[in-house]
C-alpha cells in the first residue's frame, strides 16, 4: 500500500519559494485593480463637484492676486532699471565731454610746459608779459584740477548706477520667475475646475452658474432699475458705483483691469480710477487704501472683502448688495454681500 500513496508535497524553498510568492502577489494585485462593483470609485454628486470647483476657483483667485502683486512689483523694477540706464547714459555723455575738455587742458600744458618757470622768466624779453601769461597758466591748472575731480566723481557715480541697475535686474528676474509660478498655478487650477464642470449635465451646469457668486440675472439687470435706493455718500463714490453698473456683464479674466474684462480687484481699481482715485492693484493692498468701516456702516462705493486671506473684493452698492467680478465663466454681476465669508470693508473717499 505504501507504493500507492500519493507523494507528500514539500514546501517551496529558495528560488522556488520566491517565485511562488511573486506570482501570488501579482495575482492579488491584478485582482485588486480589476473593475467591479466592489472597487468602483463612487461618482461625485453635483454638490460635491460644486464644492470642489469652488475650492479650485478660490485657490486660483488667491494665486491671481499674488500674480497681480508680482506683476506690479515687476513693472516697478522694470521702470527702475530703465531710469537707472537712462541716467547712466546721460552721465556717460557728460563724462565723455569732461574727458574731452581734460584732454584739451593736457595738450595745452604739454605745448607750454617744456621749460621751467624760472628759465622762461629769464629768457623772456618782456617779464611783465610773461608774468601775466604765467598767472593765466596757473588758472588753467586750477581749472584742470577741477575738471579732473569732476571726471573722478562722474566715474564713481556711473559705477554706482551700474551696480544699482544690476541689483534691479536681479529683482526683476525674481519677479518674472514669481509671475511664471503664479501663472502656472492659476492655469492648472482653472483647468482642473473645467474638467470637473464638464462632468455635469447641462441642467446641473446651469444650476451651478446661477448659484455661484450671484445669479446670471444680476449681470443682465436693467441699469435703471437695478440701482438701489441708498445714495452714495459723495460724488466720487457715486462715480465709482456708476462705473461698476456700467461693467455689468463684462467677462471675468484673471489679471485684467478693463475696460472690456476684469478680475475682482481689477474691477474695483478701474471703478475708483474713473472717479479720479488711484487704488493699489491687489485685494490685500486695497483693504488698506482707506478707512476701515464695519459691516453695519457700509455705504455705496465701499470696498467689501472676503475670505481670511483677503482674496476677493467687490464694490458695495447698497441694500446688502455688491457688484463684483466672480470668476472665469461668471461675468461681472450683482450679488449679496453675505454670499461669501465677509472679511472687512474699506471706505476709499
Amino acid at each position: 500500500m505504501a507504493a500507492h500513496r500519493k507523494p507528500k508535497q514539500r514546501p517551496y524553498t529558495g528560488p522556488a519559494a520566491r517565485t511562488a510568492a511573486t506570482l501570488a502577489f501579482a495575482g492579488a494585485a491584478t485582482a485588486a485593480v480589476l473593475p467591479g462593483p466592489a472597487h468602483a470609485d463612487p461618482q461625485r454628486t453635483p454638490a460635491q463637484v460644486k464644492a470642489e470647483v469652488d475650492r479650485l476657483y478660490h485657490d486660483a483667485e488667491v494665486a491671481t492676486e499674488q500674480y497681480n502683486g508680482a506683476k506690479e512689483k515687476a513693472a516697478a523694477a522694470e521702470d527702475a532699471v530703465d531710469t537707472l540706464r537712462d541716467e547712466a547714459a546721460r552721465r556717460t555723455e557728460r563724462l565723455n565731454a569732461s574727458r574731452d575738455a581734460l584732454g584739451s587742458f593736457a595738450a595745452a600744458q604739454y605745448r607750454t610746459g617744456g621749460l621751467g618757470t624760472s628759465v622762461q622768466l629769464a629768457l623772456s624779453s618782456d617779464p611783465d608779459q610773461y608774468l601775466e601769461r604765467a598767472s593765466y597758466v596757473d588758472r588753467i591748472g586750477d581749472r584742470q584740477a577741477a575738471a579732473l575731480n569732476k571726471v573722478r566723481r562722474q566715474v564713481a557715480r556711473i559705477a554706482t548706477l551700474r551696480s544699482q541697475a544690476k541689483g534691479e535686474l536681479a529683482a526683476l528676474a525674481a519677479r518674472r520667475a514669481e509671475l511664471k509660478k503664479h501663472k502656472a498655478t492659476i492655469t492648472a487650477k482653472l483647468a482642473d475646475a473645467q474638467r470637473l464642470l464638464d462632468r455635469l449635465s447641462p441642467p446641473e451646469r446651469t444650476a451651478y452658474e446661477n448659484s455661484d457668486h450671484g445669479s446670471a440675472d444680476g449681470a443682465r439687470a436693467d441699469r435703471s432699475t437695478a440701482r438701489g435706493s441708498v445714495r452714495a455718500p459723495n460724488a466720487r463714490a457715486a462715480e465709482a458705483v456708476a462705473f461698476a453698473y456700467g461693467a455689468l456683464g463684462r467677462p471675468y479674466v484673471w489679471g485684467a483691469t478693463g475696460p472690456s474684462s476684469f478680475d475682482c480687484s481689477g474691477l474695483t481699481q478701474a471703478a475708483w480710477r474713473s472717479a479720479g482715485v488711484s487704488l493699489p492693484r491687489t485685494t490685500y493692498t486695497q483693504i488698506n487704501a482707506g478707512r476701515r468701516v464695519s459691516r453695519s456702516e457700509l455705504a455705496p462705493g465701499d470696498l467689501v472683502f472676503f475670505y481670511s486671506g483677503i482674496s476677493h473684493v467687490g464694490l458695495y452698492i447698497g441694500n446688502g448688495q455688491m457688484i463684483h467680478a466672480p470668476r472665469p465663466g461668471a461675468p461681472v454681476r450683482i450679488a449679496p454681500v453675505n454670499h461669501m465669508p465677509f472679511a472687512g470693508a474699506t471706505r476709499v473717499a
